[in-house]
């Protein structure tokens, strides 16, 4: 899927992000779409000044704010390099052109929201049913990568633990 995006020509801007710096803030409008060439980003919100991270995105992945993307309203999230990063840029409208140019392209964007619904609904019932070991498994077995993109303070707030916690869990 990822190959078919990167050989569309869509991607017509290359963005380089420092440590720290971000993609996206909280309350903007944004409507491109991101694939990580190297580095990693975190996507999160606010709550009470705290921070819960709802997705994370590095080498090989698209991510975007879905909610500002199809709505054009500004979106409560934000995007953040959590080290430096590299990122190839698409435009709504560059992306919208490619997928309205054939049969096959519209049902790649149908399998992109498909799994990304999936991912969502796996993740929502994750936090309300299952117990933080539990939780540290599926994510586990769903990115086994993640621990070697990810640092460990920012995995468990994504699984709503400490990280004291989670150092446990690694352990046990």
């Amino acid at each position: 899927m990822i190959e078919i995006l990167l050989n569309s020509g869509i991607f017509s801007e290359e963005r380089k992000l420092k440590r720290n710096e971000y993609l996206k803030i909280s309350g903007s409008i944004d409507t491109q779409i991101y694939f990580i060439k190297n580095g990693s980003v975190r996507i999160f919100i606010t709550d009470q000044n705290e921070e819960r991270i709802i997705r994370f995105g590095y080498s090989g992945n698209i991510v975007v704010s879905l909610d500002s993307f199809l709505s054009g309203k500004p979106s409560e999230f934000f995007i953040q390099a959590i080290k430096k990063t590299d990122v190839l840029v698409a435009s709504k409208k560059d992306f919208y052109r490619f997928i309205k140019s054939n049969d096959e392209n519209l049902k790649l964007w149908t399998l992109i929201l498909e799994d990304l619904v999936l991912q969502q609904i796996e993740r929502e019932k994750d936090l309300l049913m299952n117990s933080p070991k539990e939780r540290l498994e599926r994510v586990l077995k769903r990115s086994p990568g993640l621990f070697q993109e990810i640092p460990s303070k920012y995995i468990a707030n994504y699984l709503r633990m400490s990280p004291e916690t989670l150092s446990r869990l690694q352990k046990s």
